[in-house]
Parts: C-alpha cells; sequence; structure tokens
C-alpha cells in the first residue's frame, strides 16, 4: 500500500514502556451486523513505537487504525479507548486450525481477524493488492491493513470466503449489492460464491421481489445466469423506459437486451392471442349472423383495452375481469357458451407464455 507501516514490521515495546488496556465495546450505530463482545480485547499495536511518557503524569498512545476513540464510560479507565471487533471474525473464532494472521480494519472501525492464506487462495489480484503473498509466511500475527467497506459489507464478503452464512444478520439487498461488487473488486468471483447451493443466491433472490432491478442488476453485472433467470420474472411490474443510465450500464447491452426481450415478447404474445375473436355458431331464429358480430365487436375494444395496457405482467384474473362482463349482454346461450370456451383458451395459453429470460 505504500505505508512502511503496512508490511507489518512492528517493533516491540520495551519493558520501561506503559502498556494501556483498551476495553473492547461495540458500537450502537452497528445496525445489527455484529454481536457485541464482552470480553475484553486489547487495542491492536499502533504502525508507530510507542514513546515512553516523559513526566509522571499518565499519557494515552495514539490509537492504532481503525480504534476510533469515544467517551470513556462511567467508572472505566481515564485512558481507555474503545474499539468494535466482529464476533465472526476474532482471535477465538477459531474458523481454522492456524490462528488469524490478518486483521483487517473496516472504514467504520471494526476489526476483523483473518487469515491470509485463504484471501490470496480466494483472490486473483492479492486481495487488491493489498495483501502481499509473502505475508501469510513472514508473519503470523499483527498485520494490519484498512479496507475501504464499511463493516456489514466487508462481513458479508468474508462470510463468503469462508463460505459461512450470513442470513441470520438480515443484511439489506443494497448492503449485498456492496459486498457483491467489493468481492469482484478483490479478485473474488462472485459468480463461484453466487450459486444455488449457497447462501448468497437464497439471500439475493428473497429480497428480490422488493428491489428486483437492483437483483437483477447484482445478477446482471457479475454474469450470474441462475440467479438472473428467477429474478427476470419479479421485473414484469416495472417500466424499463424509466431505468436511470446507471442502471442501464451496470446492467450491460447483454442482459439488458435479454430483458427487453422479455418483455416486449410477452406483450405481442398476449396481442397475439387476443386477436382470435369467440367462435361463430351457426345461425337461429334468435341469434343470426349479425347478432354475433355485436359480439365480436365487444371483444375487439376489449381486447384493444387489454393489448395496449402495454403491462407484461397482466394477471390471470385481470383478464378475466375484463373480458367476462361481455357475456352479461348476451341473451344467446351459445354464444355465452364460446365466449367462455375462447376466455379460457386465453387463460391457458397466456399462462404458458414464457415469463423470465
Amino acid at each position: 500500500m505504500g505505508d512502511a507501516g503496512l508490511d507489518c514490521t512492528f517493533d516491540y515495546f520495551s519493558d520501561d514502556t506503559a502498556l494501556v488496556a483498551f476495553e473492547s465495546e461495540w458500537p450502537y450505530n452497528m445496525m445489527g451486523q455484529m454481536d457485541v463482545m464482552s470480553a475484553f480485547t486489547s487495542c491492536p499495536p499502533p504502525f508507530q513505537p510507542l514513546t515512553p511518557p516523559s513526566s509522571d503524569r499518565h499519557a494515552s498512545p495514539p490509537p492504532a487504525l481503525g480504534c476510533e476513540p469515544i467517551d470513556t464510560p462511567p467508572g472505566a479507565n481515564p485512558g481507555s479507548v474503545s474499539v468494535s471487533v466482529s464476533t465472526a471474525f476474532h482471535l477465538d473464532a477459531r474458523l481454522l486450525p492456524i490462528p488469524p494472521d490478518i486483521t483487517l480494519v473496516a472504514h467504520d472501525g471494526v476489526l476483523f481477524y483473518v487469515h491470509a492464506t485463504i484471501l490470496l487462495a480466494q483472490s486473483t489480484n492479492s486481495f487488491n493488492e493489498l495483501l502481499s503473498p509473502k505475508l501469510a509466511i513472514q508473519h503470523q500475527a499483527g498485520a494490519f491493513v484498512s479496507v475501504p467497506e464499511d463493516s456489514p459489507a466487508l462481513n458479508i464478503v468474508l462470510h463468503a470466503i469462508y463460505e459461512i452464512s450470513c442470513a441470520h444478520y438480515r443484511p439489506s439487498l443494497d448492503t449485498l449489492a456492496t459486498a457483491v461488487d467489493a468481492m469482484a473488486m478483490y479478485g473474488i468471483t462472485p459468480k463461484d460464491h453466487i450459486s444455488p447451493s449457497k447462501p448468497l443466491f437464497a439471500l439475493i433472490l428473497n429480497q428480490a421481489p422488493i428491489q428486483p432491478i437492483l437483483a437483477y442488476s447484482i445478477a446482471a453485472s457479475h454474469d450470474i445466469t441462475d440467479m438472473a433467470v428467477p429474478v427476470s420474472s419479479h421485473t414484469l411490474s416495472l417500466h424499463l423506459q424509466c431505468l436511470t443510465w446507471e442502471v442501464v450500464a451496470k446492467i450491460g447491452p447483454i442482459y439488458l437486451r435479454r430483458l427487453y426481450f422479455l418483455h416486449l415478447g410477452r406483450l405481442e404474445a398476449l396481442r397475439k392471442l387476443l386477436l382470435l375473436p369467440p367462435h361463430l355458431h351457426p345461425s337461429t331464429r334468435t341469434c343470426d349472423f349479425t347478432d354475433q358480430k355485436r359480439l365480436t365487436r365487444a371483444w375487439t375494444l376489449a381486447s384493444a383495452y387489454l393489448a395496449w395496457g402495454d403491462r407484461p405482467d397482466i394477471s390471470a384474473s385481470a383478464i378475466e375481469s375484463v373480458l367476462q362482463p361481455l357475456g352479461g349482454y348476451l341473451t344467446c346461450k351459445l354464444c355465452e357458451r364460446n365466449l367462455a370456451e375462447r376466455i379460457k383458451e386465453l387463460i391457458v395459453r397466456w399462462a404458458m407464455v414464457k415469463r423470465s429470460i
């Protein structure tokens, strides 16, 4: 990273250096992404060695990267500093038989104790060039690396790397989108971690009905076809002409074309299905050809209303609510039967039209 402090070569404190204990405390603004650690955790050593105080007055060392000082709780040591540590990725988490050797410091100051070997094995760019492949061999503990993501997004990234479910945190789709983009930035292929058998797949898919375009853009921007297909059906209620340029650029031309063809294809299929009016029956004394043409004209008007409504997501019940009232003006039983059969046929064929890309 260009900073001498980040090559993880730390000086040890001399015997006469005053060590200041730091109390681990969880801030209130973490939005449920982490649990509160009840045990005390020492603040990691800063990048510069501490200078012993020149007087008898107690002096606090400057906080290390990611350890932001907050108000001292009543009754606590006046020289203490509070830090936030992930309880999913802390020193005693024992995610692997070996102890963690890298500490990632999120943008909001939360510490994540992880294994460099795991990160490097998953990444194709040395974790966005933040880690050196030699780092895990040279240092068993103590390396601190600052990352631009806030703790909720970084938490999801690390859960995906370690193949642990983060569903119990209930992250929002916006946080999931940030995390997936971060995975790509760190050289971790999102497609490998978002498949039907992975926890992230269900997390995103379950929120697709609420934010379909965001979910679709996540899948499209990272070429996750297995997710884009089921998510695309939730976009049918949207007007694609209202998409912003930012969203269009994120989706990309290939998946945007497929989405437009889905919408346009369903509209065209509906118009073709509506073209055929109810069948005519042989003329009778009470209903001749002229009488039956009235039903044909009424069907044409109702069909035009449905066809030009520009609703690729129109339901079977909505179609029936427009066409069935036509039978209320009929006095011929044969015309009523033909109308009912035509509506039934239309509904069945509409249900067979493709609903996803």
